[in-house]
């Protein structure tokens, strides 16, 4: 099996709805995010790819339209976890990338959640 995977990234605000007051998520705060899509295949394309890095330039152009610099709690139906996060983009990107089997949200350097499709 051969993975790849290319990162992506913005900053976006948000609150996180259901905690107590005195957590400091439940206040409006910001991340610069880190958006890891993971690709694999069982066998490569006729140059030697999983799959063409350039040919993931609709994941940064739909996080640039749609995320960045964005307030998520104003633009998502859900509570804006990274793990809520990253489920939503793994299911926008999985239908024009079919090699994708898991996305990765990071809020800080050293924390991140994964979505990964069970198969």
């Amino acid at each position: 099996m051969y993975k790849i995977s290319k990162q992506f990234s913005f900053s976006a605000s948000h609150v996180l709805e259901g905690l107590p007051c005195e957590h400091p998520c439940s206040r409006l705060h910001g991340h610069n995010y880190v958006v890891t899509v993971h690709l694999k295949a069982g066998e490569l394309d006729n140059v030697g790819f999983v799959r063409d890095y350039r040919a993931l330039q609709s994941v940064k152009d739909y996080i640039d339209d749609n995320l960045d610099h964005r307030h998520l709690n104003d633009i998502l139906p859900f509570n804006p976890t990274a793990e809520h996060l990253a489920k939503y983009l793994y299911d926008i990107f999985k239908k024009d990338i079919p090699e994708l089997f898991a996305v990765e949200v990071s809020e800080t350097p050293k924390t991140s959640a994964i979505y990964e499709a069970e198969y």
